[in-house]
């Protein structure tokens, strides 16, 4: 009989251990959904303020002050070229707002660098160099190769012809990259400028016998300024790319906007519409 009571008692005590166990393990259970449930929806909450955070984001876009066809002032005291027509239009593809700040090609360097601006176009070629700096560049938006130009009434014909002589360069360009990867095999110096009108001045003026610029820069500034200046075929570089830029990982939906305006408006015909008002042709 004792024997019998006592394992009665085991009995009701493993069962009473059982409803235990299933009680805790449902409370877990319900506890972890719960929890689950908090951090989704609070996930949910951080990607849409996020969104509307950048939807509502105006974009500071820094530019170069005189680099025509791709930036400049025009008669009516405008800032029209290339690359504002282009930000222009993918920003309104893309619907995103921007402020254009003309800067001068080492100011606006360095306003993206502090974060003082968010993305930077310029004409600045996409470069390995640069991208081991820091620089994060979209798709290409223009190829463009670097060439040397000279006086009107020169006579220098090739990179032989430089020996012993000065060239000028604009700072932090391709084109000063071009012609410091030149100079010791042939044997020039060179002198480096903040901007590219008073490059040219240098040569016009004799004090440097070449400069060195992107080829559809100084095309436009010998037309449409008069300048005495002549390109040398046979003293140019490889084609490059230009890219849009940032250089602050936080701002990768700004570049990303970019890249897709920037496909929209080639496939809509928008972007050879821009290249031929200023170049006369489609590229």
């Amino acid at each position: 009989m004792k024997k019998l009571v006592a394992m009665s008692m085991i009995a009701c005590m493993a069962m009473a251990t059982v409803a235990c166990g299933s009680s805790n393990s449902g409370d877990t259970a319900a506890a972890e959904t719960t929890e689950s449930t908090e951090t989704a929806d609070a996930a949910e909450d951080a990607e849409a303020a996020d969104t509307a955070d950048t939807s509502d984001k105006t974009w500071v876009i820094a530019m170069d002050t005189v680099f025509r066809p791709f930036e400049f002032t025009d008669e009516n005291n405008e800032f029209v070229g290339i690359d504002v027509d282009i930000i222009k239009a993918v920003a309104e593809d893309q619907g995103f707002k921007i402020d254009i700040q003309s800067l001068g090609w080492d100011a606006a360097v360095a306003a993206v660098q502090s974060g003082q601006a968010d993305g930077l176009i310029a004409g600045a070629s996409i470069t390995d160099e640069r991208k081991a700096n820091g620089w994060i560049f979209s798709d290409s938006y223009y190829d463009s190769s670097q060439i040397f130009a000279v006086a009107a009434d020169s006579d220098i014909a090739s990179f032989e012809d430089l020996k012993g002589k000065n060239v000028a360069v604009k700072n932090g360009t391709q084109g000063a990259a071009f012609a410091e990867s030149l100079k010791d095999q042939y044997g020039f110096t060179t002198t480096v400028f903040e901007d590219s009108p008073t490059m040219y001045q240098d040569v016009i003026q004799g004090n440097s016998v070449a400069c060195v610029e992107d080829k559809p820069i100084i095309q436009d500034w010998i037309v449409s300024k008069g300048l005495a200046l002549k390109t040398v075929d046979t003293m140019e570089s490889d084609p490059a790319p230009y890219g849009f830029a940032i250089m602050n990982e936080a701002n990768q939906p700004l570049l990303d906007m970019f890249n897709a305006g920037l496909a929209d408006i080639k496939a809509n015909g928008t972007y050879d519409e821009i290249l031929a008002k200023y170049l006369g042709e489609s590229k």
